[in-house]
């Protein structure tokens, strides 16, 4: 009786270790499928993010490819909304509702892209004005479709729509897309298939148009200036700043194309940091983390006291550009100007409490990179010479010469066109002041938070 009892109770024991395994086992298996779905998700999340900006782009290409008169110019946007629109279907093909369910916005991307390869090697010619009309539908479709990936991709962020609801956007996508998405224009081969490595798609402008220029070169503004100590950096902080250098802790030291000191500080109930630059102590950057109250002063107040405190900093002769309010911060883009030319590539950044009027951002790289007595040239070609070739449907509203930055450490001085377009939105249109060649053009994304540039 003993030997049967005792493997009753052995029985007993292996059952329960076998179901506690067996739990285990299932545990296991519902934190791994957990662990799965996440990982899913995080992936749907990046490939839709990764279309948004690739439409954002595509529209941005399509828009500025209607005002470009250079055959150069043009060429160059086509081909950069043919990447852009590759782009987007990759980004397509990685989400759960493919080419299958989309196939009006599949094919959107596939056949505008690829009529705007073939423009792009129209080289030498004008848009007849079948092509332009083409173009113009086109550039309508994509910022419909461009507008309709931002809402989902804010609805996402919000929490009130999963990657995978598969309907909920599908009947979104397909309405922007449309019912004869791209029209017999746009038709041709299918790119769906095409493999191809793409340049970085230069990304929404928050900070002027033309901040993201810098090269590997030196600093001109520091050139041949002396190297300071990490004391000497902590009192040009605290002189620049109007504050005690025993305030500042040192927290960093850095090297690279503008080695600098950091200090931070608490300040105003809010942490301080500041890089100061190891040649010739210039005060680099500001940034104050301290809450910000209801706005107490409007958009015109707070850019008159980023002026006044530029004025007062030593920087003189800087014109406002931009500016962009984000809760409560506003933040203000000064440029250069030399002789009545306004100088791009000298951009300083300066962010004002709007419920204080505080300096809580100061950023000067820029212009420490690109400052410097500039030898201008007269220009070749009047201003009426260079309207011209600004495109058709824009009209001129203003217009000044502006030196610009190219690739590398190049800069042309063009005539600045800000004009409107039919619709009413506004654009940028430079136009070489030497060549009478279109440089560039910038389209203005204008609320009443500021300006943004792409």
């Amino acid at each position: 009786m003993f030997t049967a009892r005792r493997a009753r109770v052995r029985l007993i024991s292996f059952l329960a270790a076998g179901g506690a395994a067996l739990a285990g086992l299932a545990l296991q298996g519902q934190l791994q499928a957990r662990q799965a779905r996440q990982e899913l998700a995080r992936h749907y999340e990046y490939a839709f993010s990764e279309l948004t900006a690739a439409v954002a782009q595509l529209d941005a290409a399509l828009q500025k490819g209607l005002y470009a008169t250079s055959s150069g110019l043009r060429s160059s946007l086509c081909a950069q909304a043919f990447r852009s629109a590759l782009s987007a279907q990759t980004a397509l093909g990685g989400l759960p509702y493919g080419n299958v369910e989309l196939e009006q916005t599949a094919a959107f991307l596939a056949k505008t892209g690829d009529y705007a390869m073939a423009l792009s090697r129209t080289s030498g010619e004008e848009l007849s004005q079948e092509e332009w009309e083409s173009l113009s539908d086109l550039s309508g479709r994509a910022g419909a479709l461009s507008s309709a990936l931002q809402e989902l991709q804010s609805a996402l962020y919000a929490g009130e729509l999963e990657p995978g609801d598969l309907y909920a956007v599908q009947d979104q996508l397909s309405q922007a897309a449309g019912e004869e998405a791209g029209g017999e224009a746009a038709g041709g081969p299918s790119y769906q298939d095409i493999e191809a490595e793409f340049s970085e798609l230069p990304t929404l402008i928050y900070d002027g148009p033309f901040s993201d220029h810098l090269s590997s070169r030196s600093p001109r503004m520091l050139e041949g200036l002396p190297a300071v100590s990490q004391e000497e950096a902590r009192q040009a902080a605290g002189r620049f700043l109007s504050l005690s250098p025993a305030l500042f802790a040192p927290v960093s030291e850095s090297s690279g194309t503008i080695p600098t000191y950091g200090f931070s500080a608490v300040v105003d109930g809010g942490e301080l940091w500041v890089e100061v630059t190891q040649a010739g102590g210039r005060v680099l950057s500001v940034l104050n983390s301290r809450p910000v109250g209801p706005a107490q002063l409007s958009h015109e107040e707070g850019a008159a006291r980023a002026a006044q405190f530029l004025e007062a900093a030593g920087y003189p002769s800087m014109v406002q550009t931009y500016y962009m309010e984000q809760e409560g911060r506003l933040t203000v883009n000064f440029a250069s100007i030399q002789e009545g030319v306004v100088c791009y590539p000298d951009l300083i950044k300066v962010t004002v409490a709007l419920d204080t009027g505080s300096i809580v951002g100061f950023e000067v790289r820029n212009y420490l990179m690109s400052h410097t007595a500039r030898a201008l040239p007269a220009p070749a070609i009047s201003q009426d010479e260079a309207q011209g070739q600004v495109g058709g449907g824009l009209s001129v509203l203003h217009c000044r010469l502006a030196v610009i930055p190219t690739a590398g450490a190049y800069e042309v001085l063009c005539y600045e066109f800000q004009c409107e377009t039919r619709s009413g939105k506004r654009c940028m249109v430079y136009v070489d002041a030497q060549t009478g060649e279109q440089e560039q053009i910038l389209l203005l994304l204008e609320d009443e938070s500021g300006t943004l540039v792409r």
